[in-house]
């Protein structure tokens, strides 16, 4: 799943300031081939990894081990949950920046980054992101579990093989399957501590599965002229705002349904079920307004998708922390 700032400011901007050494980790760097210094090099091998979504799926993941512990998880689990679980994160967007270079170049939203601007190459890419999936796979092994270090192994190879390779530019519904591999931290979450799967964390699964769509059609609305540049046939780029709009309303609902029954099926203290409750109806506030708006007008400027993009990434990180708080409260 491909996530960026948008508060990065515009190529244009870029193009403008290129004395500036970096403008983040993300591959925003103005330095010219062939010229960058050792910082801007170990910023783009960083940057390569997408930072901002490691961030999003280990907040996914340590709040479940929270919940499966009932309590304060020990801390060197945590430690080596997290460690592996950002390299394996890592080596995936590795990987998929490495296969999607060529698309890259030509986005405007991603043709900062480390490969369209030759600071990494390809094979250097490759290589990295190898040996960060080793690493990944050892770690979680050794100092999680077996079954916590191959759910890691099927999230990376589904991201890479089923999402970025294989649904990406074929299909408009490549977000919403392709979507499953940054479900699987929820299920690492929790195997790390309790060594078994559970029907909680299928919940905590599927609530992430139906978040996807609209956290990334919203993101996708605001960009739909670089996809359709270079046919990736993401859904805002086939269909009007107004359809889009509409199966975002479609999978908000669902959505927070399925948040909610992780009450019964968790048996929660009556902080979860009330953070659910208030964040989800936002969430469907928001969503309900960007289908009024799609009603009104398809101009971008008037849509206003990213006032969801930032509802969604607002709403899963307070789910989530209420996750990890509800047994703390217990």
């Amino acid at each position: 799943m491909t996530y960026v700032d948008p508060a990065v400011p515009p190529v244009e901007q870029v193009e403008r300031t290129r004395d500036v050494r970096s403008l983040g980790v993300n591959g925003a760097y103005a330095a010219a081939p062939g010229r960058a210094s050792v910082k801007d090099v170990v910023m783009a091998y960083v940057g390569l990894t997408k930072p901002r979504v490691i961030e999003l799926l280990l907040l996914t993941t340590v709040p479940v081990m929270f919940f499966a512990a009932r309590g304060v998880p020990a801390l060197g689990l945590v430690v080596a949950t997290v460690v592996g679980g950002t390299f394996s994160a890592g080596s995936a967007s590795v990987f998929n920046c490495v296969y999607d270079r060529d698309i890259d170049e030509q986005m405007r939203r991603t043709r900062r980054r480390a490969l369209p601007r030759h600071i990494v190459t390809p094979g250097a890419a490759l290589l990295f992101g190898v040996v960060l999936g080793v690493l990944s796979t050892v770690v979680l092994w050794l100092w999680v579990n077996p079954l916590s270090a191959v759910l890691s192994v099927a999230a990376n190879a589904f991201y890479v093989f089923g999402y970025t390779m294989l649904l990406k530019r074929r299909t408009t519904q490549n977000i919403v399957w392709g979507g499953i591999a940054g479900c699987f931290p929820a299920l690492i979450g929790w195997t790390a501590v309790t060594d078994q799967l559970s029907w909680v964390p299928i919940v905590l699964f599927l609530v992430v599965f139906f978040w996807t769509p609209p956290h990334t059609w919203a993101l996708a609305l605001r960009y739909r002229e670089d996809y359709a540049q270079v046919d990736v046939p993401m859904l805002p780029v086939v269909k009007p705002a107004r359809s889009v709009a509409r199966q975002i309303v479609a999978y908000s609902w669902v959505m927070v349904a399925t948040s909610l029954a992780l009450w019964p099926v968790a048996g929660t203290g009556p902080l979860y079920p009330i953070a659910a409750t208030v964040l989800g109806a936002v969430f469907l506030v928001e969503a309900h307004q960007l289908l009024r708006r799609a009603g009104r007008t398809d101009q971008l400027s008037l849509l206003q998708p990213m006032r969801l993009f930032h509802s969604s990434n607002l709403y899963l990180s307070l789910l989530f922390v209420a996750v990890a708080i509800d047994p703390l409260l217990r």
